[in-house]
Parts: structure tokens; sequence; C-alpha cells
């Protein structure tokens, strides 16, 4: 690791990218108590999706004002913000008043992970952060699989609302570290203008996209009026949204990032990426508690193989890049892996033991890891000095909308194949009783005669295998596309700190063409 960067510096950085992570899925144990609690059984998926979306739309905003303002003073911020909305989320009387501070919650947590990126890739090159990568690769994993676990702890042995009221001794000891041990180059303060109408028309279209997903063919036929407009507004907003980036001074996401092939294909790999994790690990601790009947914590702890592949799968892949400055492999190789780990997961029945239920997601971990590690450090290569934040901010989006929209998509196919099974085994009538209103838990299967227990883990279990048949379809898209990944020299050196922001087509024109130039040097080398 470079030496100006301090171990405790370093866990700073970690500790916020970190809570952005867990927060994301640290609920997903809690949901059936916090129904049986406040109500609100057909806002649920709220509770997850609005802190997607709010993190995923501000994002590329944090990553902008990292660039402008000042990277240390942005990331103080989100983690103040991200305080805030936990408490409120903890505070919460009803399921309305707890989705909007899990928006809230969600304004923060968009700019922990970009900020913390940001910073490490001005204080470190790539060629020489195999080991920082790690770090950075060892936390996703635990986050991922720890939140699920740690929300299954505070729930059966506190409150669900300790799941939220937790993030704040970890918050506090975050910014104190911030703001006493890192410390980077001043920036020279300009006059700019933040790209408001490119972030307005990106968060429509990511609304509307979400929306569509969740609704459609559910709530919605997908031919309904409903759906359709959804449809429509999203590619019209995106279409915009394109079409404002071309033209702004200082656009949230510079379209110069995707003249690069290589960080073009991260970002898509990201976003494939991030609906396949999302949605594996916030539906495998429903089928352990429905199906296996086990405790929130219980449910958690059988992801610890998914845990284990991802950790391991980074800190080897981080340790041979680090060594050899060879990439190109690893994304391959993680596509095959979650691949074959997705299919693997097709064999979970009713009648599954829990133990080997819990084992098969190990080679799904393995292959999301590779994956994660090599996007990132792929992304950080391809940007140069002043896009750094911009670069890491866009990553980030991608990876969120993409579990976003996973969890919209791939939970939809979950809902409609558990009710289509319900429906064929019960009946419609009592399928609807079932389902509505928030009467179907795990604690409620005790005390349903033993055919109707049967019939709804087997109505589990297929709305589970739909999801997964959904994942492996991604993940073979994901494969596809890491065999056009090239193989790129990784930078020796920490890149220079970022040249103010200019903004006259002019200077414009200079700028860009200048950072051509570079990249066209970097790559012949």
């Amino acid at each position: 690791m470079n030496d100006r960067l301090p171990y405790l510096a370093v866990f700073g950085l970690l500790l916020g990218m970190f809570l952005a992570m867990l927060d994301g899925l640290i609920v997903g144990t809690a949901l059936p108590t916090i129904v049986g609690d406040l109500g609100g059984l057909d806002h649920l998926p709220w509770v997850v999706t609005a802190y997607m979306l709010a993190g995923a739309a501000t994002t590329p905003i944090w990553g902008k004002l990292g660039d402008l303002y000042g990277r240390k003073i942005t990331f103080i911020a989100a983690i103040a913000l991200f305080q805030a909305g936990s408490v409120l989320s903890g505070l919460a009387q009803d399921m309305g008043q707890l989705i909007a501070f899990r928006a809230v919650q969600g304004l923060g947590a968009g700019g922990l992970m970009v900020g913390a990126l940001a910073i490490i890739g001005m204080l470190v090159p790539p060629r020489h952060s195999g080991r920082l990568q790690s770090m950075i690769g060892v936390i996703m994993p635990i986050a991922y699989v720890g939140g699920p676990l740690a929300g299954g702890l505070l729930t059966d042995y506190l409150s669900w609302r300790w799941t939220f009221f937790v993030n704040l001794p970890f918050g506090a000891v975050a910014l104190l570290i911030i703001a006493t041990r890192i410390h980077l180059p001043p920036i020279e303060r300009v006059k700019v203008r933040i790209d408001y109408g490119g972030a307005a028309l990106l968060t429509t279209a990511i609304v509307a996209l979400t929306l569509l997903s969740s609704w459609g063919g559910t709530t919605y036929s997908w031919f309904s009026p409903q759906i359709l407009a959804l449809a429509a507004g999203g590619v019209l907003a995106l279409a915009a949204f394109v079409a404002v980036e071309r033209r702004a001074a200082e656009p949230v996401i510079p379209p110069r990032l995707f003249h690069d092939r290589d960080f073009t294909l991260a970002q898509i790999l990201s976003f494939l990426l991030g609906a396949i994790m999302l949605s594996v690990t916030n539906y495998l601790p429903q089928y352990m508690q429905f199906v296996q009947g086990t405790s929130p914590t219980l449910s958690g702890m059988l992801l610890l193989p998914l845990m284990f592949g991802m950790l391991g799968a980074q800190l080897i892949t981080g340790h041979l890049i680090s060594r050899n400055g060879r990439y190109r492999r690893y994304p391959i190789l993680g596509g095959a892996l979650t691949i074959a780990g997705t299919l693997a997961l097709l064999l979970l029945e009713a009648g599954t033991a829990a133990a080997a239920a819990s084992a098969l997601s190990l080679l799904v971990g393995a292959g999301m890891g590779l994956v994660t590690q090599s996007t990132t450090l792929i992304t950080m290569n391809s940007a140069g000095p002043r896009d750094m934040g911009a670069a890491s901010g866009t990553l980030t989006l991608l990876r969120t909308i993409g579990g976003s929209l996973g969890i919209a998509l791939l939970g939809g196919l979950y809902a409609g194949n558990m009710r289509a099974d319900l429906s064929a085994r019960l009946g419609p009538a009592a399928a609807e009783r079932l389902t509505a209103g928030g009467e179907l838990t795990p604690h409620l299967l005790p005390d349903l005669p033993a055919a109707v227990g049967e019939a709804v883990r087997e109505a589990v279990t297929s709305g589970l295998h739909g999801l997964l048949i959904g994942a492996a379809v991604l993940a073979l898209i994901a494969f596809a596309a890491s065999w056009l990944v090239r193989e790129t020299p990784l930078r020796e050196h920490p890149p220079a700190p970022a040249e103010p922001a200019v903004t006259g087509p002019e200077q414009r024109e200079r700028r860009d063409g200048g950072e051509a130039a570079r990249l066209s040097a970097e790559k012949a080398t």
C-alpha cells in the first residue's frame, strides 16, 4: 500500500463504504417483523427500493460535487446525511414514514461509496493497489451477507429499529477519522454549474424503469396504459439525459468516459452483477425462513458460504492482479462461475437440508467476487484524474441501479411464480387470503394446517426458482460481455491532482483533446 495513506485513514474510508453497502440488505431479515409492527405489506419492497433509488439518483451528483468542491468535505456531508436518515428510520411510526426516511438515508449513502473510491483513486495508483483493492473487496461480501445476519441478530435480540440505530456509533467513528486523518491536496475554487437538469432526467428515468420492473406483470399487465406510460417516460427521459449530458459544461456522467471500451464494459458488468447480487442475497434469506423454518439470525448465518466465496475470490484476485497487472481473465471466469452458481441453486427444493442449501451458495459467491474486484479496478484505471469522482460514481450508480431494477424485476418473477404455484395448490381464493393484508409471514406457518404449510413452502421454492432462472440469464449476458474486455496496462503512478473545471467551449475542446491524447498514449504503452 502507498505509504502516504495511513491504515487508520483507509479504515475510515472503508467503514463509510461498509455502512452504505450494509444498509442495502440489513433490513432483509427484519422485514417480516417490520410488517407485523407497522403493517403495510403491499409497500414492503419499497423499504429496500426507496433506499436504493435515492442512492442511485444522487451518486453521480456526489461524484461531481467531490470533483468540483473537494472530496473530503462532500464525503463528510454524505456521512452526516446518512446518519440523520438512520435516526429517522429507527424512529418511524408507520410504513410511509419508514419508506420516506429510508430515502433520506439513501441520499447520504449515494455519497459514501463514490466518495471513498474517489479519494482512494487519487492517492493510490491501480498498479500498486492490489492490497487496498483486496481490502475493498473484503468489505463487500461481509456487508452483503453480514447485512442479513446482523439484521436477524438485532431483530431477534433487540428490535428491528436497531438495524438503523446500529449505524450511529460506526458512522461517528468514520466521521472522526475522515475529518482528522485524511489530507488531500487543495483544489482551486472555481465557479461551476451543477448539471441539475441531467440529474433530474436521470432520476426520472431510474424511477420510471424501477416502477415498470416492479409493477409489470404483477400490479398491472405488461400492456396496460400504466406500464406503457412508464416505459415511454423512461425511454424519453434516458434519451433526453444523453442529449443534455452532451451539451452540459459539467455533466454528472461525462460522456467521454464511455469512449473507453473497457470502462463501458465494466459498467455493464457492474450493472448486471448488482442485479444478481442484490436479488440473490435478499431472497435467499426468505427461502431459509419460509422453507427451512430458520430464525432471522440463522437465515443470515446460512449465507456465510456465499460470503466466504466472495471474500476468497476477491482476496486472491487482488493479490494476483497486484503481482502481474493482468486482469482480463477474472471477469470471464467470474461470469462462468456465476452462471454455474445460479444454476446450482436451482437444486434447492422444499425438502433440501439447510446445510446443503447453505453450501450451494458458495459457487455463486465466488463468481460475484471475481467480477466485483475486476470491474472496480478497470473503472479506476480507465478514468483520467479529473474524472476520478465521476468514474467511481458511475460505477456505484450502475451497480445500484442494477440492484434496484434487479430486486424489482427478479422479485417480480419470484412473486409471480409463488402466487401461481400457491393458486394451483390451494385455489385462487385461498391463495389471495394468504398473501393479502400481511398475513403470510414465517411466524404464521406453524399455526397453519399441515397441507397449507407445505403448499406455502413449495410455492416459495417455486418463486425462488423463477428468480434464479432470471439471474442465470443475466449472468450469461455478463459472461458474454466479459470476453470483450481488453488488457490495458495499469498505471504505475498516482494520478496528478485534477485540473480546475472549465466551462468555455474552446477550453473544453482543448481539455478533452488533451485527455484523449493522454489515454491514447497510455494504451500505446
